[in-house]
């Protein structure tokens, strides 16, 4: 068969749990690419000038950097996982319904905090999850659950793009553009050269692009609901007895019943990054655990970095000297970055079940090196440019899930490393985008293929001493003995004939 009987029988025991995270991650995606396209109808409906609205976006990076360190702290159970997870999602459609209201830049950043806080507990929450479910199979099911970041974050901003209007445009100026595009994962055209911009006389049409966008993701919160009830987790839902496991499910759990007490790990309260960094077990773990950590972490850093500062440049670069496109073409860069992240998502699903997860990550970050150093060798072909960003985007595609189902199998899946590179990939993808910002605005645009070369052979020389690392940790945990932060259970003995008697 193409997936093991065991595996599909895993998956109809989760099923809807699966296909409820899955969405989730779609509202994320939803949120995190709809602000370069309608960048400059919120910069007109507020009235701010570029730097003020450059906040208002630096507001929800931060707080969704707030999200991810604490989310772990609502999966103690359930209940509170999905909870939190209907509360999220739920949120993200109220904001976009409450963003063409949003007539003051202080109200538009108050917003958007509260939207990327939201999007912090969806992405911490959703991953552990699925992680707690399919441990050692869990590669396969991340990779789908991050083609649905992809797959949203293409379709918002083709629902923003019939709705954009042209009252705010300008002459062209890529200073401007340079100042503000990277605190953003898709670029928009900026045209702009006052400082504020001209008042609106109508309301822009693109509160209805928000307004449709808020309706598309209704159904997600209500899927949450949905499971919520099945679970009999609601007030309103009556105490109905389980379900009859099938054939294959009974067969299944009578297998794992004689040898869950003895090697499943105890993972409550390991969600949280805190937690995770305050346990007490710390010191009686080798110092490879925590390096394990610390390399994974650089790792995504610098990984999620390449592909923040990329969606974010890739447009200024495209129409500065001595590239030089125009201005409606190189918009069409950012679409093409994020297709093919998507489409790579999409292809890593089999291959994440054929091929371990370090073979993929050496192949993905090689490919990155490769690409960026053809892109500075070619770096006046506005051909090899699209086809060098397409490339891009489907080596970075499947790095994060790769690196985090690696370093949860080193680390026999206590969902601390989970919490930790969440949080270090969002921490990377935030603050690169602001220091590559700061050097393209020093050394000019080509400087930006440079960083991009640079992160990219840093994330390969941290992941071949990550290899290393868990080479040396598998030897001094010993063969019988799981990395975790968890005791060893106490040893079984047979009872004596006179205590049997």
């Amino acid at each position: 068969m193409l997936i093991e009987e065991r595996i599909l029988t895993l998956f109809k025991r989760n099923c809807q749990h699966t296909l409820t995270y899955w969405s989730v991650f779609f509202s994320f995606g939803l949120s995190i690419a709809f602000l370069g396209p309608t960048i400059l109808d919120l910069k007109c409906q507020t009235g701010s000038t570029l730097q003020e609205i450059t906040w208002v976006f630096f507001s929800q990076q931060f707080c969704l950097l707030v999200g991810t360190s604490v989310g772990g702290v609502f999966r103690k159970t359930l209940l509170s996982a999905l909870t939190t997870l209907f509360l999220s999602t739920f949120i993200i459609s109220v904001v976009f319904a409450i963003i063409p209201f949003c007539y003051n830049v202080l109200l538009l950043a108050v917003a958007m905090a509260v939207s990327g806080l939201a999007m912090g507990f969806i992405d911490t929450i959703a991953n552990i999850q699925l992680v707690s479910i399919y441990k050692k199979d869990s590669a396969m099911f991340l990779q789908v659950l991050h083609f649905f970041i992809g797959l949203g974050a293409l379709i918002s901003p083709l629902i923003a793009d019939p709705f954009i209007s042209e009252h705010c445009l300008g002459a062209n100026s890529t200073e401007n553009a340079s100042v503000l595009l990277h605190h953003f994962r898709l670029a928009p055209v900026i045209h702009d050269t006052s400082p504020h911009s001209l008042p609106v006389q109508e309301k822009p049409s693109v509160s209805y692009a928000f307004w449709i966008m808020a309706l598309i993701n209704l159904p997600v919160p209500i899927a949450v609901l949905v499971l919520m009830y099945r679970e009999k987790l609601l007030p309103c839902c009556p105490n109905s007895p389980p379900r009859l496991l099938d054939k294959d499910e009974l067969e299944m759990e009578t297998q794992a019943s004689g040898t869950k007490e003895m090697h499943e790990p105890v993972t409550e309260g390991h969600g949280n990054l805190f937690s995770c960094c305050m346990n007490g077990n710390l010191s009686r773990l080798p110092v490879t655990f925590l390096g394990i950590h610390i390399l994974g972490g650089i790792v995504l850093f610098m990984s999620e970095g390449i592909m923040g500062v990329y969606a974010g440049f890739v447009y200024t670069y495209a129409v500065s000297p001595p590239m030089s496109l125009h201005a409606k073409m190189a918009a069409y860069l950012n679409c093409v970055f994020w297709a093919a992240i998507t489409a790579g998502r999409l292809v890593s699903i089999p291959l994440s079940y054929r091929l371990r997860p370090v073979y993929l990550l050496i192949v993905n970050l090689a490919g990155v090196i490769v690409i960026s150093l053809l892109l500075l060798v070619f770096y006046t072909n506005s051909l090899f440019l699209f086809v060098g960003t397409s490339l891009l985007g489907l080596f970075l595609s499947s790095v994060f899930p790769c690196l985090l189902a690696y370093t949860e199998d080193i680390l026999n899946y206590t969902g601390c490393a989970t919490s930790v590179l969440v949080a270090t990939a969002q921490m990377g993808e935030m603050s690169m985008q602001v220091l590559v910002g700061s050097v393209i605005q020093a050394k000019g645009s080509y400087s930006f293929l440079v960083c991009g070369m640079l992160l990219g052979c840093l994330a390969f020389i941290f992941l071949l001493f990550l290899v290393l690392c868990n080479h040396i940790h598998r030897k001094l945990a010993g063969p019988s003995k799981k990395a975790g932060m968890v005791e060893d259970p106490p040893p079984f003995t047979l009872p004596t004939p006179e205590k049997a008697g």
